[in-house]
């Protein structure tokens, strides 16, 4: 039995370390360029109020400055932009220097002296991702540091009137929770850019507080959407490569319709197009320099400071995050564009497809192609071309002929800038008034580049497939294959829509060519440009690109971020493709990427089931006991507590009698709301009740209780081996007595300890309460009957067994065997409970270990930890533990409450996995359920 156990385990391991490692490892290398200072950086503080600097001296606010800049700037007379940059969960205030240092380096080059002043805030990089009691704190001194900024201003003619606020992390959670507070004025702050910031939710939910303070953020952006619509935030994920932060929680929870909240991923990001990790999305020299280029973009030419229009924010950031145009934004209301009347300079073109590579030599060169002609065969016109250049290269001729056009409107604004190349796609529909359509392929400059362009139909454009089951494990593939015959080609991914599928695309290319015609071949190939692939999804701004050469094998990973939220749109594979080129598209369900996804957003319920397993192992022990006096043994306590059909089929029945109650308006107020995961807000056509994406995370409950039955089957191993381990060492430090009560503790000291731990605690901080107290039961009570038990079977191995003649001539036992082999056995019973109990005790301690690390970072500023998220349920705990110190299993056998107790674990960790998902330390409070009664039994 425990062979078949153990091997059920380790294959659930093996799963699980699949998981693991897709999550941490399967992505893109870090194709980040990294960010250099040229001058050694300087962080000059800047002095605040003495009542601001008594109320928070753990913090502090700095100006960023290199070289010259730096001494000019030694005496705080600043006359720049501002630009505040904040930390996230233990972030350090120098993360600015790559921000601080590439704006100096732009300002350079700007003209009038238009420069960027970089601020900074020093947090003491707290943990506020896993302790969420300062974060409060760090929000009313963001308030006093911005007042302190603007101070700074009050010799110029015209000051600023608000600070721009970057937030890496729980930084831009802390930058929008601002607007909470009572005597903050909005108009301090009109633009926000968070980087891989957790606006739906916390990551993980550890104490209260956390939640208390994103509730309040979101009521406050939800609730007052209207009087907060002028204020503009981007929120920017980092992609698959930021396991820490998954990029579904960085999009902001605001009402649907508001143009100046814009999420999306660094992937998706023009001229970025690479996925970061949690720290790189800082440093990362893409991404920092489409952020500088916006600053100096929002600032007003004739106030030299950061623009106050809404409108002009938002076509800024549109224009660097969402749709480069290629174009400057000066030159955006210059539709009406003179070309120049040189005869030998035009060409019509009259085929399907145009193909030019520039010559080496300048020269003025312009396609004609003309529109009547085509209406009522094509509907789109496809143009690309490798010319990067800030320039206009697509015009709609008003009234041309096939030698000149007399006006143009430019129609480059359209243009998207994709890698390798910019695209321009048109719409014949919205070209009624043009004759020709002109594309320039001038080279004044000399530099060589490539103009592609084609006529299309929509109806060809499109080609459906259906994607594999989840369940397929990559023996079934979708193939589809495309003759290209031309530019532009989409693959609609039907049913597609949900986060935890995944696929592995495989992209094969293969180009046409004869040996007789092997010059005009290689002259294809010189003249194509390389194939871009393109992961479009329409419900969030999540697209990844591929590029990949013809011809060529490209494998992709299909994978979301976030899950449809209606059923109007499907993913899209969308293909620039080389012509005369055959591409083979061939999509595979990847089981690993499957169990990488599973981890990703549902990685909370893992640590819930695992405190589900060790409960039902606790009750497991107590059954035993009740039902034969003797504990079973740990491995097969633990290995039976995946218990699928006492455990998932009452939770799906709760989550249904839950939905039922939550739909009368009555009982709403009554019931807590079911933890869901992934946390998304609720969709306005349906009721508050209903959350989108809750469905899959029943369906994957049974994988994700075998996921923590795992870990907790290994976890209490390797907590048997440590104990085993650890008394081998101290074994010559003590003399372990072969009685029983070895362990035990008197009332009176019981009750010193209670007080001592309970009093530290409360002068404290309570996590280290209840890591001292778990810690004394371990030693004073597992590893104690380790020894013993070790002590008595080398008595048993070494002593001779006497034994007496019977009646009938068949020896028997002595008396002495006898009271050995059944110390022996207590012993065993008693050190199989007792790990049972420390498991279950050494979870809160666990669970509360972060609150313990911020308060042991924070001891040279204040000796006691406020607010204390622990100090609640570590009184309870400490006098439990000290109860459970004296508890053995004949105790417990001849207790009058047992029966009741032993029937306490199961629906415990029913309500558990239900109402702890999103709330983790609530799995204290339900420990504490069963282990109070547990020291009850103790004593009567």
């Amino acid at each position: 039995m425990r062979a078949a156990a153990a091997a059920f385990y380790g294959a659930a391991l093996g799963l699980l370390l699949v998981g693991l490692r897709e999550l941490l490892t399967g992505f893109e290398e870090n194709r980040c360029s990294m960010t250099y200072m040229f001058e050694y950086p300087e962080y000059r503080r800047v002095s605040l109020p003495r009542r601001v600097a008594r109320l928070y001296p753990a913090y502090g606010l700095y100006l960023y400055g290199e070289g010259l800049y730096a001494q000019e700037t030694r005496a705080l007379k600043l006359t720049g932009a501002p630009v505040l940059f904040l930390p996230g969960n233990a972030g350090s205030y120098k993360q600015v220097r790559s921000l601080g240092s590439v704006a100096l380096r732009k300002a350079e080059n700007m003209e009038g002296g238009v420069h960027l002043n970089v601020f900074t805030v020093d947090f003491n990089e707290e943990l506020v991702a896993l302790y969420g009691g300062s974060l409060l704190q760090q929000t009313h001194f963001l308030h006093e540091s911005i007042k302190a900024i603007l101070r700074l201003y009050k010799q110029l003619k015209t000051p600023p009137q608000s600070v721009v606020l970057v937030g890496h992390s729980m930084g831009g959670v802390v930058a929008r929770a601002l607007f909470t507070l009572p005597r903050f004025n909005p108009h301090l702050v009109s633009l926000i850019i968070t980087q891989a910031s957790p606006h739906m939710a916390p990551v993980l939910a550890l104490d209260p507080y956390l939640l208390d303070f994103y509730t309040a953020v979101r009521q406050k952006w939800v609730n007052q959407a209207a009087k907060l619509r002028n204020i503009t935030v981007l929120s920017v994920g980092g992609g698959y490569r930021d396991y820490q932060v998954r990029s579904g929680l960085t999009s902001l929870p605001c009402p649907p319709g508001d143009p100046n909240k814009l999420s999306l991923v660094v992937t998706a990001v023009p001229r970025t197009w690479v996925s970061t990790d949690h720290l790189s999305i800082v440093w990362c020299k893409e991404l920092v320099l489409a952020t500088v280029r916006a600053f100096f973009d929002l600032i007003d030419a004739q106030t030299r400071q950061f623009t106050d229009d809404p409108e002009r924010r938002r076509s800024v950031l549109n224009h660097h995050f969402i749709r480069h145009p290629v174009r400057t934004l000066r030159d955006v209301k210059d539709t009406s564009v003179p070309i120049l009347d040189v005869p030998e300079a035009w060409s019509e073109v009259n085929s399907l497809r145009l193909s030019y590579r520039t010559p080496k030599e300048g020269q003025l060169k312009y396609f004609l192609f003309a529109l009547p002609s085509r209406r009522k065969a094509y509907s789109h016109f496809y143009c690309r071309s490798n010319n990067l250049e800030m320039s206009s290269w697509v015009f709609g001729c008003l009234h041309g002929n096939a030698s000149s056009c007399g006006h143009a409107v430019d129609l480059s604004m359209g243009t998207e800038l994709l890698p390798a190349y910019k695209v321009l796609v048109l719409s014949l529909a919205d070209l009624s008034s043009f004759t020709h359509l002109v594309v320039s392929a001038s080279n004044l400059n000399s530099k060589q580049f490539t103009v592609e362009c084609e006529w299309q139909r929509e109806e060809s454009l499109t080609r459906p497939v259906s994607v594999p089951h989840v369940l397929s494990f990559g023996f079934q593939a979708s193939d589809v294959t495309v003759n290209s015959s031309g530019l532009l080609h989409n693959i609609q991914l039907l049913h597609f829509h949900q986060v935890y599928q995944a696929f592995r695309i495989s992209v094969v290319s293969h180009c046409r060519g004869t040996r007789g015609r092997h010059f005009l071949y290689e002259w294809i190939n010189f003249l194509r440009l390389p194939g871009v692939y393109r992961m479009r999804v329409p419900w969030f701004r999540e697209d990844s690109f591929t590029t990949a050469s013809a011809p060529s094998a490209t494998e992709i990973s299909g994978m979301l971020h976030t899950s449809r939220p209606d059923n109007g749109s499907s993913v899209l594979l969308q293909l620039h493709t080389a012509p005369n080129c055959q591409y083979k598209v061939s999509v595979r369900t990847s089981f690993p990427k499957v169990l990488g996804q599973v981890l990703r957003f549902c990685g909370p319920l893992v640590p819930v089931y695992t405190s589900v397993a060790l409960l039902l192992a606790c009750g497991g022990q107590l059954s035993s006991i009740l039902a034969s006096g003797r504990a079973a043994d740990m491995s097969e306590a633990v290995g039976g507590a995946l218990q699928l059909h006492k455990v998932n089929l009452p939770l799906y029945l709760l989550h249904i009698l839950l939905r039922v109650l939550l739909f009368f308006s009555c009982c709403r107020g009554l019931l807590p709301p079911e933890d869901v995961l992934p946390p998304t807000p609720p969709d306005e056509a349906l009721p508050e009740w209903v959350e989108s994406g809750e469905e899959w995370r029943h369906l994957l409950a049974p994988l994700l209780y075998v996921l923590g039955a795992t870990v907790a089957f290994w976890a209490s191993a390797l907590l048997r081996l440590l104990v085993r381990l650890a008394s081998l060492l101290l074994a010559p430090l003590h003399r372990p007595s072969v009685s029983r009560g070895a362990g035990t503790l008197r009332l009176r000291t019981r009750l010193l300890l209670a007080v001592c731990l309970a009093a530290a605690g409360s002068t404290s901080c309570g996590a280290l309460a209840i890591a001292a107290a778990s810690l004394l039961h371990l030693n004073r009570v597992v590893l104690r009957l380790q020894m013993t038990e070790r002590s008595l079977s080398h008595m048993l191995n070494l002593a001779p067994r006497k034994q007496k003649p019977a009646a009938n001539g068949v020896p028997e036992a002595g008396e002495r065997g006898l009271l050995s082999e059944g110390a022996l056995q207590e012993v065993r019973d008693d050190l199989q409970l007792h790990l049972s109990l420390a498991t279950l005790l050494l979870l809160p301690a666990v669970l509360s270990a972060p609150s313990l690390l911020h308060w042991s970072r924070s001891l040279r500023f204040c000796t006691r930890l406020d607010p204390d998220p622990c100090w609640l349920h570590s009184v309870p705990l400490v006098c439990v533990s000290l109860l459970l110190i004296n508890c053995n299993t004949l105790q417990l056998s001849n207790s009058r409450l047992l029966p009741v107790v032993s029937c306490l674990p199961l629906p415990l960790a029913v309500t558990m996995a239900t109402f702890s998902s999103l709330h983790l330390y609530r799995i204290v409070y339900f420990l504490l359920a069963v282990l109070v009664p547990l020291g009850v039994c103790c004593v009567l």
